[in-house]
């Protein structure tokens, strides 16, 4: 008897010690489960601090906190030194144009003002600031606007901004095309402006120096609060803020004349004037080659010459000008 309740004591035992261990290896199972949640919860919480920080850091400072230091272009002029100016600084009257070399709108502006704005430059009656924008690889995507207009800001190194700008846009691709966004179509049609390319100018095209300037350019443009590009302003207002009496050509012609009237000079003519305006005003590019055909034989609104040139599917403005937004 008392050998059968040794045994019954020993399996007992036994079974105790083996109910223990599995309490223990549970509870050891549960520690090393609750460690590992632990773990991944902070070390997604870890994550999310790092995506919200680098979310915060990429809003700061617009896009000209990045890509390097701004290289401002050659003789840069206006608040931030962010307008390459053409035509006499002493001019009288001032437009300042907002534009992107990738807008349709903007190559109908230019198509029916060009010469216009070129021949009251030659006689020093009128003086344009140009701001250029990258509306257009935010709306469709691409690089062509930015590597455009740092191509456009190292022909202002070489003396040539205007001529090249004039390029670009008579021979602007689809809207829906970047082959602006190819340095070597670029470095091309520089090959239509007498001079231009240099290994000076190619290197500054290639290497992208002034595209942290077009970037803060861009951010200045977003802060105005404009409605689209092209952005045209004669001496601080709108110049197609008047739908019920559109700005053509011939009335711009007229203000800034009448402008001008009471200046030195008396618009004649001025030899300070840029070679590449002068030049357009003649008819003839400053690679020789004929300019765009006159303001006179173009249609008489900005808005009828818009549709003309292409430019159809941009959305109409409360200027009376399709614009790009």
């Amino acid at each position: 008897m008392n050998d059968g309740a040794n045994r019954d004591a020993t399996k007992r035992s036994a079974r105790e010690r083996l109910q223990a261990e599995r309490e223990r290896q549970k509870a050891k199972d549960k520690r090393r489960r609750t460690l590992i949640v632990s773990a991944a919860v902070v070390g997604v919480l870890g994550l999310a601090a790092v995506v919200g920080l680098i979310a915060a850091n990429t809003g700061k400072g617009g896009s000209s906190a990045k890509g390097g230091p701004v290289v401002v272009p050659s003789g840069a002029t206006g608040k931030d030194a962010l307008a390459i100016q053409a035509g006499k600084a002493e001019a009288p009257s001032t437009l300042t144009v907002w534009e992107d070399f990738r807008c349709p709108a903007c190559k109908a502006f230019e198509t029916n003002y060009r010469d216009t704005v070129h021949e009251l430059e030659a006689k020093g009656l009128l003086k344009v600031e140009y701001h250029l924008v990258t509306l257009i690889d935010g709306n469709m995507n691409g690089t062509g606007s930015l590597k455009g207009a740092n191509a456009a800001a190292c022909a202002q190194n070489a003396g040539k901004f205007a001529a090249y700008h004039d390029v670009l846009f008579q021979n602007q691709p689809e809207e829906t095309s970047d082959a602006y966004g190819q340095n070597a179509k670029l470095l091309e049609l520089a090959g239509k402006v007498d001079g231009l390319v240099t290994p000076e100018f190619r290197a500054c095209v290639e290497g992208g120096t002034h595209d942290t300037w077009v970037k803060k350019s861009q951010d200045a443009f977003r802060k105005g609060e404009f409605r689209g590009t092209p952005t045209v302003l004669l001496d601080g207002k709108d110049i197609f803020a008047d739908q019920a009496n559109p700005l053509t050509p011939q009335k711009l012609k007229e203000k800034v004349e009448a402008a001008g009237k009471g200046a030195p000079g008396g618009g004649k003519a001025s030899a300070s004037a840029s070679p590449s305006a002068s030049a357009s005003a003649t008819g003839k590019s400053s690679s020789g080659r004929s300019a765009s055909p006159s303001a006179s034989s173009t249609r008489s609104t900005a808005k009828t010459t818009a549709g003309s040139s292409g430019a159809d599917d941009a959305s109409p403005d409360h200027t009376g000008m399709p614009m790009d937004h």
